[in-house]
């Protein structure tokens, strides 16, 4: 059985942060006007996804359009170094939580997916300290820490 969240190691409680939570969206020209009204700012645009993140802190929506198939509705915890991915990902499958394989994606990022013990969908994710790139010619947010 795996263990309760509070056995994880307490050194990746401090090293993340919620990064982006990506919805499944009938319309996406309407869904990202709506969030552009809003004041993220578009970052990727693909046929089937795109990516929106407030400009002054980077967090981030990912609009999954009905034939986007890579990923269902999630949020995601971010994480400032890659091998701090691998190693939670490790720890969880030693204790047995069942995770997705590491992907490294185009963008610099890589992650990977599982679900919480209630069944709600998770990617952990590493983004470059630098910010996202994008694929539209915006310059990259940085994470902006308090």
């Amino acid at each position: 059985m795996p263990k309760m969240e509070s056995e994880l190691d307490q050194s990746m409680s401090a090293s993340h942060r919620l990064g982006h939570v990506a919805l499944r969206v009938q319309d996406m020209d309407r869904a990202k006007a709506f969030y552009m009204a809003l004041g993220l700012r578009l970052t990727w645009d693909a046929e089937d996804w795109c990516y929106l993140q407030w400009p002054d802190r980077g967090e981030g929506i990912a609009l999954l359009s009905p034939s986007y198939r890579a990923a269902g509705p999630h949020f995601a915890l971010h994480f400032e170094e890659r091998g701090e991915v691998d190693r939670l990902r490790e720890q969880l499958v030693q204790q047995g939580h069942s995770c997705g394989p590491v992907h490294d994606h185009r963008d610099g990022t890589a992650s990977f997916y599982m679900q919480d013990p209630e069944g709600n969908w998770l990617e952990m994710l590493y983004e470059p300290k630098e910010g996202l790139p994008s694929n539209i010619g915006a310059e990259p947010i940085a994470l902006k820490r308090a």
